[in-house]
């Protein structure tokens, strides 16, 4: 319930407050970039002097050690400020947006124990006056929950402190463009349906928008979570869950900030196209990005020289096979399986690596296996794998030694240039040496570490112990049919995604290591397309990190369709989290309610769906042939990108895509979009459904919808998910006929074109 503020004296009230206040951001926005302009220079005079010093006296031995002392102290002078010309940056680019909308709320409360009201404003950062007054809340700030969560009359908020009861005597929304009041009314709700409809509205941009000024309370409850260790957020299409969880990481980091940092985060995204979307949300917050990675991203780091399978790879190939049977290698048990097979692995089991040096062998895998064996049996293999690692360490050196009195070090000392000479000496001076043979003695040592630095690096990476063959034979054990699979892609240099996560927790098994704990947050996007293999992986790879798993079950690509109540279980039994939490999101508003109506009505479950009420045209499902096909399409694309920024072909896979693209040879031809692009351009594109998660367009045209390409539920969350990535317009076109998942949706969801013929 609102109410319309109509009083002008209101409106200018509030009005020259505004004034006001963007006159002190001006004012501080001015300093600001005084302060940066001089930060600039102070920088470019070090590195000028850093650059002069490093150029000087590098091969005079006697002037080395109090160069390199300077050069070093300059480039800690160069890291300093060009940190602190970042922080003046995004404290510019902060002011900036504040300057143009200041805030967006204002409450008025009469705390307990005051003796009279006040009055707060509520916006995307906090700013005081020069006596140190608020003259605006950062939005995450304990007493803006009031904003979000409270209706008028009494109500409680959390503080360092406890727990503070007040009174709610008004809650204003505004909305401020260029410093301007466009939109003000008092209201009892979080956001006035009114103000939302307007922002929801607006045309899709290449970046995703902030939502704090129109944060719901389920979403506000998702935001400041912090007593859980695993949170999981189902919510359907459009319903702002990614939104809100990346509110979620600008709360911790302000919640949590003498603790946390934006390095100690990890999200993991759906696609680099997505990565990009969402990347400018932080920063109009005044915070640094989190760590970004897709799974794939996370995978090829770890196996160096191998081409790990990408997920899109994967719903291509489950596309051609046209199967979803359930794969053994990606539950949670397969994964308990290999830590049980570790366990009980005997010594002779173990399998290891010749460690070669310009194909000579320094060490065999038989005396590696030797040296292993001599080892506490009772130890687990982990320490024993380390034990191993401190001995071969050792007789390395012991190997560099001998070989330091060899002829060809010598003839190598002989042949040495200037440069060489000076770079082996490093820090020495000349005159350190009591004599030549002190001299050599370092200079052979020096040169032997140095060739043998890749067999220090080979035991220092575990690449002693040979993990693919070891990985073979426990697919023999378990699944038999499959070891030759893994072989056969190994010999091409590829590694499919399923044996990712089982190949490494084997690996860090064996050896203990392989973990990361400096990470305090773990996200995971799209958690419907990841099994709990991978899950389980994450979690042992993080285990200091509190997970916020988010997704929609509807929109399963990759994996079967699972209830959110059985992703919990799922969930609960693998990782054994301490306090779990489920939120789940039920209102979609990315999409008009016509478009939401339609969706809903494809799925068995779609009345839990609710339909934000911002309404736009039906939805409109063409039927056409084969040799008009492409004419509607182009037609169709062009005329929603009349009244439309973005308009999206979205197919269910590459081929399809590419096809598309050689039949529509023209200058209307739609940009094509890659697993490999990283920025959506504006006007048409085309992309297969995989590379659309996580996005929205302004209009969508779902390409094929015949009952050949959608037969069954099977398919059905392949065309839930394209569906829902439109927000005002959305087409679907189909050649001959349409998916029986169509024609079950009631007829005035919809309309219906026939084009045979054009």
């Amino acid at each position: 319930m609102k109410k319309e503020i109509t009083l002008d004296k209101e409106h200018i009230f509030e009005q020259e407050r505004v004034n006001r206040v963007v006159s002190m951001i001006s004012t501080s926005l001015q300093k600001a970039k005084n302060e940066y302009d001089n930060a600039k220079q102070e920088r470019s005079s070090v590195e000028k002097n850093y650059v002069q010093n490093a150029k000087i006296n590098t091969f005079e031995v006697d002037d080395q050690m109090e160069t390199n002392a300077e050069v070093q102290q300059q480039k800690q002078l160069v890291a300093k400020n060009v940190e602190t010309e970042n922080i003046l940056e995004r404290q510019i680019k902060l002011l900036a947006d504040l300057k143009k909308s200041p805030y967006f709320g204002r409450i008025d409360i009469h705390e307990d124990g005051e003796t009279s009201p006040e009055t707060l404003y509520i916006g995307t950062s906090s700013f005081n006056d020069d006596t140190g007054n608020f003259l605006i809340y950062d939005w995450r700030a304990p007493i803006a929950s009031i904003y979000y969560n409270g209706n008028l009359g009494y109500v409680s908020y959390n503080t360092p402190q406890g727990k503070q009861n007040a009174q709610l005597l008004k809650k204003r929304q505004f909305r401020i463009q260029e410093s301007k009041i466009t939109n003000m009314f008092d209201t009892n709700e979080t956001v006035g349906d009114e103000l939302l409809q307007e922002m929801l509205g607006e045309q899709g941009d290449e970046y995703m928008k902030n939502i704090v000024a129109t944060i719901q309370k389920e979403q506000n409850d998702i935001i400041r979570d912090t007593k859980h260790d695993l949170l999981i957020v189902q919510g359907v299409a459009g319903s702002g869950k990614t939104s809100a969880i990346l509110q979620r990481i600008a709360f911790l980091l302000y919640h949590s900030r003498s603790d946390l940092n934006a390095d100690q985060i990890v999200l993991f995204s759906p696609n680099l196209l997505f990565s990009h979307y969402i990347s400018e949300v932080l920063p109009s917050l005044g915070e640094r990005n989190m760590r970004q990675v897709t799974i794939t991203e996370f995978f090829a780091q770890r196996f160096e020289g191998l081409n790990v399978e990408t997920l899109f790879e994967n719903f291509e190939k489950h596309q051609i096979k046209q199967t979803s049977e359930k794969n053994i290698k990606e539950t949670a048990e397969f994964m308990l399986s290999i830590k049980k097979q570790v366990e009980n692995l005997d010594n002779k089991d173990l399998l290891f690596n010749n460690l070669l040096l310009e194909d000579q062998i320094i060490f065999t895998k038989k005396e590696i296996l030797s040296l292993y064996s001599t080892l506490p049996s009772a130890q687990p293999h982990h320490l024993r794998q380390f034990e191993l690692k401190n001995i071969l360490i050792q007789k390395l050196k012991q190997k560099i030694k001998k070989e330091q009195s060899k002829q060809w070090v010598l003839d190598k000392i002989d042949s040495l240039s200037e440069e060489e000479y000076y770079s082996l000496l490093g820090e020495y001076k000349r005159g350190r040496f009591d004599n030549i043979e002190s001299e050599i003695t370092y200079l052979s040592k020096k040169i032997v570490q140095t060739k043998f630095e890749p067999i220090y690096e080979a035991i220092y990476n575990n690449y002693f112990l040979d993990i693919y063959h070891q990985y073979a034979e426990l697919l023999k054990v378990f699944l038999p049919f499959d070891q030759k699979k893994f072989n056969d892609e190994l010999e091409l240099h590829r590694i499919r995604l399923e044996d990712c996560a089982p190949l490494l927790y084997l690996r860090d098994q064996l050896t203990g290591e392989g973990q990361n704990h400096s990470i305090h947050h773990l996200f995971v996007d799209e958690i419907q397309d990841y099994s709990l293999a991978q899950i389980y992986y994450l979690h042992a790879t993080f285990p200091n990190a509190h997970l916020t798993l988010l997704g929609d079950s509807e929109q399963a690509l990759f994996h079967t369709l699972q209830s959110s109540n059985e992703l919990m279980t799922s969930l609960k039994e693998t990782i054994a989290p301490k306090k779990a939490r489920m939120i789940e999101l039920n209102k979609s508003y990315r999409s008009t309610f016509e478009i939401t109506s339609f969706m809903k009505s494809l799925l068995p479950d779609g009345n839990k769906i609710q339909a934000f009420t911002r309404s736009g045209p039906l939805p409109k499902v063409v039927i056409t042939s084969k040799k008009a096909v492409i004419s509607k399409l182009i037609f169709e694309a062009q005329r929603l990108l009349k009244n439309n920024e973005t308009v999206a072909i979205i197919t269910k896979d590459i081929v399809t895509c590419q096809l598309l693209l050689h039949s529509m040879k023209s200058k209307n031809a739609p940009t094509l979009i890659k697993n490999s692009d990283r920025s959506l351009p504006k006007g048409i594109v085309l992309l297969p459904i995989y590379l659309a998660k996580g996005l929205e367009f302004d209009a969508v045209i779902a390409y094929e919808i015949s009952k050949e390409n959608y037969p069954n539920d099977k398919s059905l969350g392949i065309l839930y998910t394209i569906c829902s990535r439109a927000m005002h317009e959305l087409v679907l076109i189909g050649v001959e006929n349409v998916s029986p998942l169509i024609t079950n949706v009631p007829n005035n969801l919809f309309i219906v074109e026939h084009a045979i013929t054009l």
